[in-house]
């Protein structure tokens, strides 16, 4: 089943949009879905999403789309849920949405990173502890804790994040200790 141009270019049509503000595709053929791109379209002013089903849509319907959307390498029934995870992932950047920005601050991918493992109490559960460093109060030593798990979680998950993340000199050299360590 491909849906028809015609109601898709007559609801678009017939809503108040800033003539420039993107038109995206949610489809297995786009661009993946990615935090840089989430955070230049939270900037806009308006987004429109087109959603497809089962096959997809009319090819002419391009003619309307400024960018065409996957959330990964593989195929849902339709484009409903990729738009979620476009509205979530772009919302959440807009200032006012979460309660904290800051909380944007160390998220995964901020960086090019995944972030450091999170702990709550109690400081022990089922025979694991809470790393020590973290309950030490030395927030430097914290710090440099977080960064080198960073680095150690995205080298062992995605390692072709690495070479594409904001890194400091200082983590040149906690990527030799990890590589050191694994030895």
């Amino acid at each position: 089943m491909v849906m028809k141009p015609e109601p898709i270019f007559a609801a678009f049509e017939s809503i108040k949009r800033a003539q420039d503000s993107p038109v995206i595709l949610t489809t297995p053929r786009g661009k993946r879905l990615t935090h840089d791109w989430a955070e230049v379209m939270a900037k806009q002013n308006d987004l429109t999403i087109i959603c497809g089903h089962y096959e997809g849509i009319d090819e002419r319907v391009r003619a309307i789309v400024s960018d065409e959307i996957s959330i990964g390498d593989f195929v849902v029934t339709g484009g409903e849920l990729p738009a979620l995870a476009i509205v979530d992932a772009v919302g959440r950047l807009i200032p006012g949405v979460l309660g904290k920005q800051a909380s944007l601050a160390d998220e995964s991918f901020t960086h090019g990173l995944f972030e450091a493992p999170q702990y709550t109490k109690p400081a022990i559960f089922r025979d694991v502890a809470v790393p020590d460093v973290l309950r030490s109060g030395d927030h430097k030593a914290i710090a440099l804790w977080r960064r080198k798990e960073s680095l150690r979680i995205t080298l062992e998950r995605r390692p072709e994040l690495i070479s594409q993340a904001n890194l400091e000199e200082r983590d040149h050299a906690l990527i030799k200790q990890i590589e050191e360590e694994k030895v």
